[in-house]
Parts: structure tokens; sequence; C-alpha cells
């Protein structure tokens, strides 16, 4: 088990926060890529969300012809860089190679794709062609994977395109909330970058569309308007002493962090509240920032967590410790956090009962809230004609064009909050929809 000091440096902040997909060298790919078997039905494929021809651009990665690997990858998946390293390959392409059936270590797929689009990105070799200009002019609101993806390929359709991004960063979840032991903040930038450089859509940062007559005027001028809007903050929970002091959301948590690196203060003590992915990130950070006890609480048993296994075992192996079948009653304080009181649950008839005669208090300086993140609902009110499902997505139909049909969506605001190769994905074919939309009108 890990034990990490508090960084008070950067070399100190990267030496806690270590790539956990460190980038190949050139030997290590070559030989990795001599282990792909080339299926003839490549499962990694079907497993792929975005569908890389991954058998493909191992074979040119290992006939040295780097290029066209890149090109292999950018074509199916505009983020081909970033997914690399934040996709969880282990239970995607990785964990449907044929090797895992033979006690084999399946190809580092993720690692190979990194490896390939990162040479090419350093090296600014020219692997995109922007389409011949039709006239047209689409707004993308966001500037996440799946805005950005949006934005790559309207281009090369011949589009113009605007990005209206919020934030000071593009790249949403991925620069902004993402661990920074899975990509640095100098990796997602560069791969932004480089296709900016290549495409020339424009990204008007601080901008963010709040209003009705925001929304008219880019009705009024632009010819399709893409929502890539994501989610947004931590959700409230509800609880007595949630204003407290020292009471953070995971999302905003993670997001200091990423901009602040060993600037960011982290106590003593941390109980992080719940099950999901971001709550392993959330509390492996705590752990990483040198806080000397993490502890991971969720309302119900391990096997019904949302996390991915590996990203539990990442958190315990950074020196977290975790609380299973407990629910939060109260944070404890007087104005600032000084604990977290838990009740006991239980599964009764099939369903999670709190046993309020089994309470006890766990002592802490901080508590993340990492419960899910609030959905857009009063953005999409703003929108006429809008159809929203019971869980606040987007309703859209195969060309993800949503029921207001000047407007198509992708990402978190259609699947309430997935990977980034779903939202990669989703933004490409909202461009294909769009562009197929405009030319039969």
């Amino acid at each position: 088990m890990a034990e990490y000091k508090r960084p008070k440096t950067k070399a100190e902040f990267d030496k806690n926060f270590k790539q956990k997909k460190p980038l190949m060298n050139d030997t290590e790919a070559f030989y990795e890529a001599s282990r792909c078997l080339f299926c003839y039905d490549a499962p990694c494929i079907q497993a792929c969300p975005t569908s890389i021809d991954i058998p493909l651009f191992i074979k040119q990665i290992h006939t040295d012809n780097i290029t066209g690997a890149s090109k292999t990858i950018f074509d199916s998946n505009w983020l081909g860089n970033a997914c690399g390293v934040v996709c969880p390959t282990g239970v995607l392409c990785e964990g449907a190679c044929v090797y895992n059936h033979q006690d084999v270590p399946p190809i580092q797929i993720g690692r190979l794709q990194n490896y390939a689009t990162n040479k090419t990105i350093d090296a600014d070799k020219t692997i995109f062609k922007v389409g011949e200009s039709n006239g047209k002019k689409i707004a993308i609101i966001g500037a996440g994977p799946a805005g950005l993806a949006c934005a790559c390929e309207a281009r090369t359709l011949g589009y113009e395109v605007d990005i209206y991004e919020a934030k000071e960063k593009p790249s949403g979840l991925t620069v902004y909330g993402i661990a920074p032991y899975k990509i640095t903040n100098e990796e997602v930038l560069k791969e932004v970058d480089y296709l900016q450089n290549q495409l020339g859509f424009n990204i008007k940062y601080n901008n963010a569309i709040n209003s009705k007559k925001e929304l008219s005027t880019l009705e009024n001028n632009y010819d399709a308007i893409f929502l890539g809007v994501g989610l947004g903050a931590t959700r409230h929970l509800g609880l007595d002493g949630e204003d407290k002091q020292g009471v953070i959301g995971a999302v905003e948590f993670i997001e200091e962090l990423r901009m602040k690196h060993h600037e960011v203060k982290v106590p003593a003590k941390v109980v992080v509240i719940g099950g999901g992915n971001t709550a392993m990130d959330a509390a492996s950070e705590a752990a990483r920032m040198g806080a000397r006890k993490t502890v991971l609480a969720y309302r119900n048993s391990k096997d019904k967590m949302g996390a991915y296994g590996f990203e539990y075992d990442l958190a315990i192996s950074a020196g977290v410790d975790s609380l299973f079948n407990v629910t939060p009653l109260a944070i404890t304080g007087n104005g600032k956090v000084e604990g977290v009181k838990f009740a006991k649950t239980e599964v009764i008839d099939g369903k999670l009962q709190t046993n309020m005669n089994n309470t006890f208090i766990v002592r802490c300086d901080m508590v993340i809230k990492a419960t899910g993140q609030a959905k857009q609902g009063y953005f999409y009110d703003m929108i006429d004609g809008l159809d929203i499902d019971n869980k606040t997505r987007i309703k859209i139909n195969e060309e993800f064009q949503t029921s207001n049909p000047k407007y198509f969506a992708g990402g978190d605001a259609i699947n309430g909050g997935a990977e980034v190769v779903n939202a990669a994905y989703d933004g490409k074919m909202a461009a294909q929809g769009i562009h197929n939309w405009l030319n039969k009108k």
C-alpha cells in the first residue's frame, strides 16, 4: 500500500501522480505490436465504441508506418490520442482481446494508440484535409469531447464551425474531470491544438450560452446547432450540514486539482461518499495529495458499486480505506467539517434499508461528494420544442437530431454520463447527421 507525502512542488506532484499508462518508446511499441494475431473477426474492433480498425493500425505501427496508424485511428476517433490513455480499455478493446482466453496478457492497445498519435502530433504531420466550403455554418455549444469531434468532422465536410465554450480551456471532462495520473493537461491540450491547427475550427472561450436571447442569436446566425454541454455541478444530497466548510463535490475537487496541482491543500482525514469511477478517482487523488486517512463510503455492497474493479483496486493501492453498506445521515461540525454520521444499510426483501439503530461517526476534515452530477435541465428548457426523457436526457433520432430539427446533440447530454470515447463517437456521427439533414433541405 502506497503512502504519499503532500506534494509541495510540481516535481513532487508529478511523482505522486505518475502516469498510469506511460508513453511507450519505439522498442516497446515494436515488440508489443508484433504480438497481435490480426484476428479475422477482430473482437477488439467490435468492443470499441468508435470501431477503430485496431489490427490495421497495429500492423502499421509494426511496419513503421506511424503516420498511417494515426490516420487509421483519427479517421474513426477524433480524440484518438486522449482515448488511448483515458479509455477503460480493460473492459473495452483490451478486454475483448483473444489473449484473455489463453491466460496471456492482452495487447496493450490503448498504449499503442497513444504511442502512434503522440508521435504524429509531435511531428506535426498533416493528415487531415478541410472539405471544400459549402457556405454553411454550424454552432457547437461545449468544447468537450463530443463538441470537438463534431467540429472536426464538420470541417472535413466543408462547414464553418464556431464552438462556444463556457470555460477557459477546451476538452471538457478530459482536462477538467479526469484524474491527473490518467492524462496530463499538456497532452490533452496538445491534441486539441493539433486538430484545431489543421482543421481551422474556432473556439470562443469564456463564452457561456445562458439565455434564450443568446440561443435565438445562434439560431439566426447558424444553419445547425450541436449541443455538447455535458453535465453540471455535483448533485446536492440534502444532508444536514452539507453547507459546512470542507464539503466539496468530487467534480469540483478534481477540476481544482487539475488546474492548480500541488497548490491544492488536502487535510489529514478525508471521507469520499460514492461508489462510481469518479469516487475512486477522488479518493485516490486525496491519498496522493498526502491525506493520512482517506475513507471511501458506499451505501451498498462492494459488488454493487458502479466503479470498474480496476479503478477500485487503484484507489486501494493508493492507501484508501473503504466502508460498505453505510449511508450518510449528516455532516457534523461547528461551521467546519468534523465528521460524517453514517447508518448501516442492509438489503431486506430485495430493497436497501437503513438501520437507524446502528449509527456511527467517521471523523474527518473534508468530505468529497461523488454522488453524481446534476443534469442541464434549466438550459434545455430554454430551447423550444426540445424533448427530454424522464432522466433529463435529450431525446434524439438515429441521426442525432433532436425534436427541434435545428438542434443535434451528443455525449453526456444524451446518455446521462458515459466515457470520453462515447462522446467522441456521438460528435462525429452528429456531424454526419447535420450534413445529411442540410443536404435534404
